[in-house]
């Protein structure tokens, strides 16, 4: 049974989450704050978190930031803020997904079953020594890459990239959050760089590099391994 964190500083959004989440046979924990959620977090197995942006401490999107330095946990942003630009900001920060109020509650409990459902694939996937997708091959105890049986030359820090994409499939990451991971100095040109270094590996390890299968770019947002 899998366990929901919910973060919204309202009881009734947080009483109706549960509901739902219940009603399909979720086991749910609720926290009216940051600081309640990092408690429930470090105490509890949590499988997935419902987090508001509007928080009276500590607001979602710094929440998210300060999560994804040491946990994969799912996150799916439930906010009354529904431009686009809000639902950049969100996914950039490291969120998975993002819901705006008024939710509908069939499109939401859709999109927990999604995140729970590719968050045991991701753990499945990295207790392997090797991740495999539609011929494309990554071997981690040996550093080789392989398209359709041919090995792939790639230079340090293309292998980087594509294992950090790779390993956090379906989430994606901003130029800022790649070039932090993956390089170990001062931000210089960072667009142009990571760009530079995407472009670089689609061309070794896409078929087609104008229409890419593995590296997809999400316009506005950043990059992310998968459909």
């Amino acid at each position: 049974m899998a366990v929901i964190l919910v973060v919204d500083d309202e009881q009734d959004i947080r009483d109706l989450l549960g509901l739902y989440l219940k009603n399909e046979g979720y086991q749910v924990e609720k926290a009216a704050c940051g600081e309640e959620a990092l408690e429930l977090i470090q105490q509890k197995s949590i499988d997935l978190i419902l987090l508001d942006v509007m928080l009276p401490d500590i607001d979602g999107i710094k929440l998210c930031m300060k999560l994804r330095e040491s946990s994969h946990i799912p996150i799916i942003m439930v906010s009354a803020k529904d431009h686009d630009m809000d639902k950049v900001i969100g996914l950039t920060s490291g969120a998975d997904d993002y819901v705006s109020k008024p939710f509908n509650p069939v499109e939401l409990i859709a999109r927990v079953k999604a995140q729970l459902r590719r968050s045991v694939e991701f753990s499945m996937a990295v207790k392997s020594d090797v991740l495999e997708c539609n011929g494309l091959r990554m071997q981690l105890d040996t550093h080789r890459v392989f398209l359709d049986d041919r090995e792939v030359d790639l230079t340090p820090k293309e292998y980087g990239i594509l294992e950090l994409l790779w390993k956090n499939s379906g989430v994606v990451f901003s130029t800022e959050r790649i070039y932090s991971r993956i390089w170990n100095e001062e931000e210089y040109d960072v667009d142009n760089v990571v760009m530079v270094h995407i472009r670089n590996l689609r061309m070794k390890i896409e078929r087609n590099p104008k229409k890419p299968e593995f590296i997809n770019t999400i316009w506005g947002v950043g990059y992310r391994f998968g459909q």
